[in-house]
């Protein structure tokens, strides 16, 4: 299936709407993200989570020129949750792309043949391993000694968890003499069904919430941050790959699983080594036939070029390897009853419907919500409250409704119709031309809104203030503590003026409230680029309030800069092809990597000058807060430290996105378009327009190896 064919309305897309969408899209993916990775409670199926990837995907290759800063289709993973200390991978723990039919295997090892210019009658060594539904965790060995361990975090940066990791059985503290001065070790802590099952018991006769799946309960005990709760709870850890490596291990994948099994690590049994495509799709056919007899959860199939040489030459794209792809089973499915459609509203206006579903278990869970999307997700299929609908999940929480049983319908269930005002403010919802979503247009007038922009505020990419979530913000919104985000570094003081102070308040003492006003306090001081993440502002994750925060240093620079661009973006709003006809400032803007005219439009919005309200909490909080520059890179005294850089042509040596991180790591700025600012482009084979607009500029053009010569030292 082609992307036209599973998502038809991108055809009907403008350059607007996709924009919005992609931002609604990272926006979704990053908290789904968040939920697997940090909380160890997700909200969607894989199957419907692998669905919103693909669909972010299929949109940029429709639109490249939209493609964000903070794409799902670049991040891996979520940033690690607070309480362990940082440890930075050696080489990115990279995600994999998803395989979900045969023809998709097919069509990974056609693109492996046809990269490495390989004949048909050469042989493709692919080994297929069990996809084990765990937490992926990296172990370093230094002269056979095990030293750290660490999850994968955002794919770049995890969490030490080297002392829990200690107490896993199964893990060797040495390696034989065989083993290299360095070696990293990558695999998969799971627990088993006996365990996990016995685990539950014991919390429910504790009066203690159960954990929903065995991936969730050995990801919760893991990451204790009392070891003696990791040592009590039957975690076990299936090792696969390597990371980092001295002197390498054998010239296959193969081979390095057998040197695995000879250091004392586990290597799943199923694992098999196939010549043929066919010998991988029966391979895969054999593990998903006995699925249920084993005593742990997988859900699909790793398959992995075997010879390490062309591992190397295939290298990866951005978030996986090219080498490598998961061969996903197919969602576990029962029926249910919708009873009844919810709408909820979103920060940025979103009416997302919710089924509430008669609860049922599917593979062990309870699931009773599931989304429902937008409104033409509910047209297209017809869901109305009373029907009895499939739905299936993959080893989540909430599931995705795949169709509707018809001839179950009650006599009268009538067509749902979708509400075209908001049912929090009863403000006007509309739907832009283009757009899947219906966005109320109440604002900030909405309390919904409100609500949601203020939660986004404390999350933990932002402020991240412990004690402070979804249900604190909702009970202090709605008893009037806290209108607006400097609310929150008033409430001591007004709290301490109150008739009714917290510590009254049902639920809350003493140690709480000050634990809390101790929270709020130790956030008065913070990097800015937390400040304009958690401004809320469409298409700003993340990543692009960093580069934001780099590239404009202060709280007022880059205030006074955006507000230029608003200002410019009111006197040209017409033009929607050429940055530097807007003006100056939208056109720096526009020059900052991954940031475009999309992103761009967005800040310009927020900063309007008829944007009271904006401009205001902007005042409030640059009177409150202590807002602190971003540190530079460690690389920051290099010789490119604080230069401009663009990439343009195809690279031989690196990746572009290898070539930007190096880049950015000795403190250089990367630049998506060539301006006078520019100090250097590096021109690759194949070099176009940016190329001669360096040369009209008289910008310095470097040759891939003129580059390397200049950071060699670095």
């Amino acid at each position: 299936m082609t992307a036209e064919d599973e998502f038809p309305e991108i055809g009907q897309l403008t350059e607007e709407a996709a924009a919005a969408e992609l931002a609604d899209l990272a926006a979704e993916i990053g908290r789904h993200d968040r939920a697997y990775h940090q909380n160890d409670a997700p909200e969607i199926t894989d199957a419907e989570y692998d669905r919103l990837r693909r669909l972010n995907a299929a949109i940029e290759a429709k639109f490249p020129d939209l493609v964000r800063s903070d794409s799902p289709s670049s991040k891996v993973g979520a940033a690690p949750a607070t309480g362990f200390g940082k440890i930075t991978h050696s080489r990115p723990m990279l995600s994999l792309d998803n395989a979900f039919n045969d023809e998709d295997v097919a069509n990974f090892v056609g693109r492996v043949r046809r990269f490495l210019g390989l004949g048909d009658d050469e042989t493709v060594e692919i080994v297929a391993e069990p996809k084990i539904d765990g937490l992926s965790i990296a172990l370093r060995y230094e002269n056979g000694k095990f030293v750290q361990a660490a999850t994968r975090g955002d794919g770049t940066v995890g969490e030490n968890v080297t002392a829990n990791v200690a107490t896993i059985s199964d893990i060797p503290d040495t390696l034989g003499n065989n083993a290299p001065a360095v070696v990293e070790i990558r695999g998969e802590v799971y627990m088993r069904h006996d365990d996990f099952a016995a685990l539950n018991r014991s919390r429910e006769e504790a009066g203690l919430a159960v954990f929903a799946n065995p991936r969730n309960a050995a990801a919760g005990s893991l990451r204790q941050l009392d070891v003696s709760i990791t040592a009590a709870r039957k975690l076990l850890f299936f090792a696969y790959a390597a990371g980092e490596l001295s002197e390498p291990v054998g010239a296959t994948h193969w081979e390095w699983l057998s040197r695995l099994s000879d250091w004392g690590f586990s290597v799943n049994p199923q694992s098999k080594l196939c010549a043929t495509t066919d010998a991988v799709l029966d391979t895969y056919a054999e593990i998903g036939d006995g699925r249920s007899a084993l005593p742990y959860d997988i859900d699909g199939v790793v398959y992995k070029v075997n010879r390490h040489d062309w591992q190397q030459r295939l290298g990866m794209v951005t978030r996986a390897p090219r080498w490598a792809i998961a061969h996903k089973f197919p969602a576990e499915q029962a029926q249910t009853v919708v009873k009844d459609i919810h709408i909820q509203v979103g920060r940025t206006g979103v009416l997302t419907p919710v089924a509430r579903l008669e609860p049922i278990t599917v593979g062990g869970v309870v699931v009773s919500n599931a989304t429902l999307h937008n409104e033409d997700y509910i047209r297209d299929k017809d869901i109305r409250k009373g029907d009895t609908v499939t739905i299936q999940r993959a080893g989540d929480v909430i599931p995705q409704v795949v169709e509707v049983i018809v001839e179950k319908r009650p006599d009268d269930a009538s067509e749902y119709v979708y509400p075209d005002h908001c049912p929090e403010c009863g403000s006007l919802a509309v739907r832009e031309a283009g757009e899947a979503a219906r966005r109320c247009t109440g604002g900030l007038v909405c309390p919904a809104q409100k609500i949601e922009r203020l939660k986004h505020f404390v999350g933990r990419q932002a402020f991240d203030i412990d004690g402070l979530g979804e249900k604190q913000v909702r009970a202090f919104f709605e008893r009037g503590l806290i209108k607006t985000p400097a609310d929150i570094f008033r409430l001591e003081e007004n709290d301490s003026k109150a008739l009714d102070p917290l510590r009254r308040w049902e639920g809350w003492g003493e140690k709480s409230v000050s634990n809390l006003f101790a929270a709020i306090n130790a956030r008065r001081a913070i990097p800015l680029n937390r400040v304009i993440y958690a401004l809320g502002i469409r298409q700003v994750g993340e990543a692009t309030a960093r580069l934001l925060a780099l590239n404009y240093g202060s709280f007022d620079g880059w205030r006074s800069a955006m507000e230029q661009v608003s200002v410019e973006r009111h006197a040209n709003p017409d033009e929607q092809k050429k940055p530097e006809n807007v003006g100056e400032a939208y056109a720096d803007l526009c020059s900052i990597d991954t940031i475009g005219m999309a992103v761009a439009d967005e800040l310009a919005g927020f900063f309007d000058a008829e944007n009271a309200e904006n401009r205001n909490i902007l005042d409030d909080l640059g009177d409150i807060l202590d807002i602190e520059e971003v540190a530079a890179p460690d690389g920051a005294d290099s010789a490119v430290a604080g230069k401009t850089v663009v990439f343009t042509g195809t690279l031989v040596t690196m990746t572009r996105g290898e070539a930007k991180a190096k880049a950015e790591s000795l403190g250089a700025k990367v630049s998506g378009s060539v301006s006078k600012k520019t100090d250097y482009v590096v021109v690759g084979a194949d070099a176009g327009s940016k190329a001669k607009k360096a040369v009209e500029l008289g910008v310095e053009v470097l040759s891939e190896d003129d580059w390397q010569a200049m950071i060699a030292d670095a």
